[in-house]
């Protein structure tokens, strides 16, 4: 079966589908939701909640990754980010609320980029992964590939759980005539922790990471509020159908390897409850969140949102757009929500979706009906 459909004369192409074309179907018992279990786990560490913060400026600090953690989620800092330049970024992340002009303004992404200018410091990685530690969560940050040689080992020696090697697209097999690229295969065999490694956009790639050893795998490229990459690049997938290709290959994976589980993590495009619902239908483990965390009154951004995209040095591809903050996270998680449009208590609106079609656990609810319905 193929779903090619013809451009032109010259081209054809996949149909493929985003979260937002595409709807659940109840079709089968029903339970309560204080009987369903949302509980995710990866490699040796248990989370109550299948949600990882977005390593982003605007959403993860080492405050709020502790609040998530001990909300039952995972934070993700990003160790090239703001918190890892400066000593004090507070004044830093109040100029960057407080640019004048439109969300693709020239002169915020300019002056972004200025901000962005100073230096990774390699202690400060050390500190504020032990911040993070000493409160008793588990300790994740994420580097880009291309910085992941120069920093690991201050990572690995600052005592981080879980290592996120996350890029825009991350191959398993990168071609360079500069420099040595990044040898993911030999790199995640040497270390001693669990690596998530991603975005991957599609069923090659994805199933390449998957034979490098990853526990888990990234999904996404081009999603997101603050991306501007299909306009700047040309280039995203959507992430209903990106999903469910790359679930097939971890199950295609677990027939090569033997049994092998790699998990599959949906990143960016999902900015409501519904969008969390259908990622995880569509066969994601768990996902990971920006634009969702980005709206909690902890987030450091206070209501605005950007990525690493936003402030790069030769291509920015990416937009500061201002959200409404809608409560604390406590709220934005578990609820009671106040707001009837999908942007808080998300964590309820899982179990009440997973209650309505019967199914018990995440696993099971990854074999929910769903149809192609596009509004």
């Amino acid at each position: 079966m193929t779903y090619e459909i013809e451009i032109g004369r010259g081209k054809r192409g996949r149909r493929a589908y985003s979260l937002d074309e595409i709807a659940i179907v109840p079709s089968r018992r029903t339970r309560d939701p204080e009987a369903v279990s949302i509980s995710w786990q990866i490699d040796a560490y248990q989370f109550e909640t299948p949600v990882i913060g977005a390593p982003m400026d605007s959403v993860m600090s080492p405050a709020s990754a502790i609040a998530l953690g001990k909300l039952g989620g995972l934070g993700v800092l990003d160790l090239e980010g703001l918190w890892t330049r400066y000593e004090n970024p507070q004044a830093v992340l109040d100029e960057i609320s407080q640019l004048k002009g439109t969300a693709d303004s020239p002169a915020a992404t300019r002056r972004l980029q200025e901000l962005y200018e100073a230096p990774v410091q390699a202690e400060l990685i050390t500190s504020r992964l032990a911040e993070i530690r000493a409160a008793g969560v588990t300790v994740a940050g994420a580097l880009t590939p291309q910085r992941t040689q120069e920093f690991y080992k201050t990572v690995l020696a600052a005592g981080v759980d879980i290592f996120v090697i996350r890029g825009t697209t991350v191959s398993a097999e990168h071609v360079s005539k500069d420099r040595e690229p990044l040898n993911l295969k030999q790199f995640i065999y040497e270390l001693d922790v669990p690596v998530i490694v991603g975005g991957a956009a599609g069923y090659t790639p994805a199933l390449h990471l998957m034979r490098t050893g990853a526990a888990g795998v990234l999904v996404g490229f081009g999603g997101g509020a603050s991306s501007t990459t299909r306009r700047a690049l040309g280039i995203h997938s959507p992430m209903a159908s990106a999903i469910s290709d790359i679930a097939t290959a971890r199950r295609d994976y677990m027939d090569e390897s033997g049994g092998r589980y790699v998990h599959v993590i949906a990143d960016g495009g999902m900015g409501t409850s519904g969008d969390i619902i259908k990622a995880i239908a569509m066969g994601a483990d768990a996902v990971m969140l920006g634009t969702v965390l980005a709206r909690a009154e902890e987030a450091p951004g206070k209501g605005w949102h950007w990525g690493a995209e936003s402030h790069h040095s030769e291509l920015p591809r990416g937009d500061r757009v201002e959200l409404a903050t809608v409560g604390p996270l406590q709220e934005v998680l578990f609820g009671p929500a106040h707001h009837a449009d999908g942007t808080s208590n998300v964590m309820g609106a899982l179990r009440r979706s997973m209650a309505t079609t019967g199914y018990s656990d995440l696993k099971e609810f990854q074999r929910v009906e769903v149809v192609v319905s596009p509004y």
